[in-house]
């Protein structure tokens, strides 16, 4: 939510300022990311300048915030739960069922397993993205 621009809980007023130095810094890092998105040439570089043209006259970039996000979601939830034991959870079921149990709840390094497909890789709940901030 903070990386999207999302977060609806912006903190005590102790840190507001902290929040506001945060929020410039994501700003920054998204100018440079959207300099380096539609530097491009030809009809690849002119699509990107025209999917990203509010971002650049808001100041804000939201939608390549969202973007990014779409594309980095699960290198980033891997990152978070990289040290997480193999017996830790996900607080609430996340894979295949709703009831909390057994190898539908989400227990290894708070990943769901996939069982389906040529490769046993680990699958992260990204479902939590959509569900509104204040139900979390």
């Amino acid at each position: 939510d903070i990386v999207r621009g999302k977060d609806l809980f912006h903190g005590n007023p102790q840190e507001k300022e902290q929040r506001k130095k945060l929020e410039e810094k994501l700003k920054s890092v998204f100018k440079t990311i959207h300099n380096e998105v539609t530097n491009g040439k030809g009809k690849e570089g002119n699509t990107l300048k025209d999917r990203y043209q509010q971002d650049i006259q808001t100041g804000n970039f939201y939608k390549i915030r969202e973007d990014w996000w779409n594309a980095n979601r699960e290198t980033v939830w891997k990152a978070i739960t990289c040290q997480a034991d193999t017996g830790n959870t996900y607080f609430r079921a996340t894979c295949d069922s709703s009831d909390g149990k057994g190898p539908s709840q989400a227990q290894n390094q708070c990943r769901c397993q996939k069982e389906k497909g040529a490769k046993n890789e680990n699958q992260v709940p990204t479902y939590f993205d959509y569900v509104p901030q204040f139900l979390r």
